[in-house]
């Protein structure tokens, strides 16, 4: 599945016919023994659903697992493995107007896009509010900092990172990952 930006910009950056790989980052957090440990992800799951998905499971981690995905810097998307499935947090349900991997969020947790003209409302966030309590984060805070559009999507991230527990280690790979 390709990504697509606003416009479809980002079907047509590298020219007529091709694909561009989308802005934004995508990094992996694991816990174990009570430490935290951040990893970046290949950029195609900036694009591609499934492979953020089967990348977190194959970090087999015996503690917390969470990928973090700041999506050409208009949404990000919170993928976390559980045992039965996947819980999934988009930030703005609008965005699966434009791209593929809002989309397929959506179409996981089995709601339907977006009409177009519902683009010019506010975004508003869809998915599991609550799938982060046990690290620290309860539903209600989490839905304040999605609800923060004065941010950007990778503020929104940092500042989620940093009630988790694991800003430093998050910054120390997007530093990498824009170097």
């Amino acid at each position: 599945m390709a990504g697509q930006g606003p416009g479809s910009s980002a079907a047509t950056r590298g020219g007529a016919g091709t694909v561009a790989p989308l802005d934004g980052w995508a990094v992996a957090v694991t816990r174990e023994e009570g430490r935290w440990r951040a990893v970046a992800m290949d950029r195609g799951s900036l694009a591609d659903l499934d492979s953020a998905i089967s990348a977190l499971r194959g970090l087999r981690s015996t503690g917390a697992v969470l990928g973090m995905l700041d999506v050409d810097d208009e949404f990000f998307v919170l993928v976390r493995p559980t045992p039965g499935g996947v819980s999934l947090l988009l930030s703005d349900a609008v965005a699966a107007l434009d791209y593929d991997v809002a989309a397929d969020v959506l179409d996981l947790l089995r709601l339907e896009v977006p009409d177009e003209d519902e683009a010019d409302d506010d975004p508003w966030p869809e998915g599991d509010l609550g799938m982060l309590a046990d690290l620290g984060v309860p539903a209600d805070e989490l839905a304040v900092l999605v609800e923060e559009i004065d941010l950007y999507p990778d503020e929104q991230l940092t500042a989620i990172a940093r009630r988790c527990g694991f800003a430093d280690e998050l910054a120390k790979v997007v530093e990498t990952a824009d170097a």
